[in-house]
């Protein structure tokens, strides 16, 4: 990786740190609505599996020592090992399996479909470790850990196909992007 390609990885941390602030606890779940996973599909449409699982690795790392840039920013270890950790895995996971996507072909049909699958890791690898943290049945986590998101979450992600593709293209032209 070249100092740009760090810098990078290092603004998309920043990025959504601010994204976990916009936050909404819900009464009726641990998981609060949160701007996390426009920023986390903006990550992964920009820039690309590694660089953007590194990105997210970072994240995790800032908050895992305690920097306040979880949701109600909050930091610490317990919050990664906690009932919405899961969430934070599925982020690192997601934007892989998005990157690689987009990848290999950047278009916007591409770009939704690579998003869909990120969406899908997010929300297995969030609601396995809420059930397991919170000793619910798979089915109720399910539905207080994804269902009401759903909604909310496709609005979303066609708003950050759209906009990742138009930056990922305007970046790739500048030579401003890290190759893959």
């Amino acid at each position: 990786m070249q100092t740009r390609d760090y810098i990078l990885c290092g603004l998309f941390a920043a990025l959504m740190a601010i994204m976990a602030q916009i936050s909404v606890p819900l009464p009726f779940s641990p998981v609060p609505i949160t701007g996390q996973t426009f920023g986390v599909f903006l990550v992964g449409g920009i820039l690309g599996s590694r660089h953007g699982a590194v990105s997210m690795l970072v994240y995790m790392i800032m908050g895992a020592v305690g920097l306040p840039v979880f949701h109600h920013a909050q930091g610490g270890l317990h919050i990664v090992l906690g009932p919405t950790g899961g969430y934070l895995w599925g982020f690192v996971v997601g934007v892989y399996l998005l990157g690689k996507v987009v990848e290999k072909k950047s278009t916007y049909g591409t770009t939704v479909l690579g998003m869909g699958l990120c969406l899908l890791a997010v929300y297995a690898l969030g609601v396995l470790q809420l059930s397991f943290i919170t000793g619910l049945m798979l089915p109720q986590a399910l539905m207080i850990g994804a269902v009401p998101f759903l909604p909310l979450d496709v609005v979303k992600l066609f708003a950050a196909a759209g906009l990742s593709l138009a930056i990922r293209q305007q970046l790739l032209k500048a030579g401003l992007l890290p190759s893959a």
